[in-house]
Parts: structure tokens; sequence; C-alpha cells
């Protein structure tokens, strides 16, 4: 079986699939490490796929999953990460009131100027304002965080995510498989694992084999169960806050998710029937008909 998963990686290597994961078998990781290292093939162990409400034609977000994914966003994410693409008013769209996205809204500190004497100030943010940014420019942020800014996660849902080789891309055309950024980021912060036996990591980096540009990265585990509480009994464990948001950031970076779904299967129904029309027309037209 190891020499099967190798000669696939060395094929696929060879055949120039650069977005496809090596998958490894987990006693065969360090084997993978080095594979990985030598053709630069990351990451190296393929997200697995997960079960998500929003999946396939006729998926519909939860709305319970993504409050609890903005609990563990606004807990723990956003001391590191922004989402200035995001407006807290869009909030109501999971299930808020408009008067608990105000309150909500109200938690941040925005800037805003100039006033009257050209200065700028700070004051409380309002449903119109966006997601703050926890640092005051990307320069802060890099210098807080080893050198390197954190990605801002208002698309980061879209934006990450492992490409998926022949045969498979062509399946997703049917299947219409779009969760390649939420299981990438599921596996991210599910996958921090000691390094295997002969591999060593640059210190004050921390071994992923799922992290999609490098054997290991700068952030360190950020989640860990019984870290964020949640109020409607959903199970307080890594794996359930790691499938929270990114339920939640996949909401983030595609809102209308549900209604392109829905208009899509609309224009399906009317170009099947368009064609239905088409083919009894010509069949109509052309029709031997005597006179």
């Amino acid at each position: 079986m190891k020499k099967l998963v190798t000669s696939i990686a060395l094929i696929a290597a060879l055949a120039g699939f650069s977005g496809v994961a090596v998958a490894a078998e987990e006693g065969d990781l360090a084997h993978a490490v080095e594979h990985a290292a030598k053709v630069g093939h990351y990451p190296i162990l393929k997200p697995e796929e997960m079960d998500w409400s929003f999946a396939g034609p006729f998926g519909k977000y939860d709305k319970g999953q993504l409050q609890r994914g903005l609990k563990v966003y606004t807990e723990v994410c956003s001391a590191c990460h922004s989402m200035k693409l995001v407006a807290f008013r869009t909030l109501e769209d999971l299930g808020y009131s408009e008067a608990q996205v105000k309150a909500f809204a109200a938690n941040y500190e925005v800037q805003d100027g100039p006033n009257a004497d050209g200065e700028m100030f700070t004051r409380k943010a309002v449903p119109s304002d966006y997601f703050p940014s926890p640092f005051p420019n990307k320069e802060a942020a890099a210098a807080a965080n080893n050198g390197a800014a954190p990605p801002d996660f208002s698309l980061i849902a879209k934006a990450r995510g492992v490409t998926r080789g022949f045969p498979q891309f062509v399946f997703d055309i049917f299947t219409q498989y779009q969760q390649g950024g939420p299981d990438y980021i599921h596996a991210l912060l599910t996958g921090y694992k000691e390094p295997p036996e002969g591999v060593t990591v640059a210190e004050g980096t921390h071994f992923n084999p799922y992290f999609v540009s490098a054997a290991a990265l700068a952030m360190a585990p950020p989640l860990s169960d019984g870290q964020v509480t949640y109020d409607d009994g959903s199970p307080e464990t890594l794996d359930q806050y790691s499938r929270d948001v990114a339920a939640f950031l996949m909401w983030a970076a595609e809102p209308h998710l549900e209604d392109r779904k829905r208009m899509g299967f609309m224009v399906m129904i009317f170009l099947a029937i368009f064609t239905a029309l088409v083919y009894l027309t010509k069949k109509s037209v052309y029709a031997n008909k005597e006179h």
C-alpha cells in the first residue's frame, strides 16, 4: 500500500498536478513530508471531505451553526484576523434581530472622521460598519505575528482549499462540490500534530500536514476543547468548534449561496422545459405531413 501511495504521488508530480495533495498513511507521514519538500507539493495530507448542510444543489446554511461559528470567531479568531468586508448588519441573516445586531456592533470601536477640527476619532460601531481589524495597520499585524500579517477572513473560505485532481474534479461538476474551503479550514484547525520521527520544524512554527504552503506554520493551535461556551448545548470540542467556524466563514465569503442555488435550480428547470419545447417544435415543423 505504501508503494502504491508513493507511486500515485510521483505520477501526480510528473503530470504537473500542482494542487493535488499527497494522501499518505499515518505511519508513512515522515516519508510524505520528505516527498512534499522535494517536489513542492502541499498540503502533505489531503483534507477529509466533510458533511456540510450547505453542500449540494439544495444545500442550506444551518443558522444555529453559523451563530456558534460567529461566537468562535469573535472570542478566538478576531484577536488576530479581521473581516473587513463583512458588515454587522448582515448578521440579521443569521437569525439575529435588529436590536441584537445593534448591541453586538456596539461592542466594537471603529475609527471615523475627520471631525470639525480635522482630526480622526473613535466611536462605537453601528450596524452599517464593518468588522474592524484588531491591528491599526499591516505592519503592526506582522510585527505582532512573527513577521507575517494574519490574513483577512472575509473571503478565506473561497480563497483557501485544495485543488482536486482528475477524476475528482469531473465528478464535482455534477455534485456541485464547492466545500473545499471549509474542508480545508476544518482540517487545518484539527490537524496540528507532533512532527513525526526524523522531521524537524523551524523554531516558532507548528507542524500541520494540512497546511497548504508548508509542513509547518507560525500560528499555534488556536482552538482546544472547552475553550468556547455554547448556549445551545452543542459539544464544546475542537472538532465542533472547527466545523462551526468553517461554516461561518463560508457564509461570510458567500452569504447569498442559498439564493444562488435557488436561482440555478429555476434556470435548470427553465432550460429543461425550453429544450422540450424546441424539440417538439422541431419535430412538428419537419414532420412528414400529407397535403
